[in-house]
């Protein structure tokens, strides 16, 4: 019995850093490079105040963004566009899947999202390669607050 039980503690010591990064399956390293073309508008300051990335106050601080519900940023509150605030309402609270289809068409996962063909963003900018958009969600989600894997 002691065999079987230093076995599933074995095994779950070994699984323990996969199931912490279940929420990211990029590369981070790649991802910080994508990051150079988000930094024209988008810093990523710790809530400390602690500047990681120094960028633009055209979007909204990228830190902590895994689970944020959309257009909640508080500091940036003033400049959402009413879809982004009204998808934040209806429940969009930021994970990987929809980060990747957001960042590939913005207006267009939108209008999906809240079922809305006049729904727009501010946000112009596409990411048009999913792997891009998968390592820039690893690399902002290794650089955010620590955070509990979802199941």
């Amino acid at each position: 019995m002691n065999i079987v039980k230093t076995a599933v503690l074995g095994v779950a010591l070994a699984a323990g850093p996969a199931f912490a990064d279940s929420h990211a399956t990029g590369d981070a390293a790649a991802g910080e490079k994508v990051f150079a073309k988000c930094k024209a508008c988008h810093s990523i300051v710790d809530a400390g105040g602690d500047t990681i990335v120094k960028g633009g106050r055209t979007g909204p601080n990228l830190y902590g963004i895994y689970t944020r519900v959309a257009g909640a940023d508080e500091d940036f509150a003033s400049k959402y566009g009413s879809s982004m605030i009204e998808a934040g309402e209806a429940g969009l609270a930021w994970n990987e899947q929809d980060f990747i289809a957001y960042v590939q068409d913005p207006r267009a996962f939108l209008q999906n999202y809240l079922d809305d063909r006049k729904a727009r963003t501010k946000m112009s900018f596409k990411l048009r390669k999913e792997d891009d958009a998968r390592n820039l969600w690893a690399y902002l989600v290794s650089v955010g607050p620590e955070v509990e894997a979802s199941n």
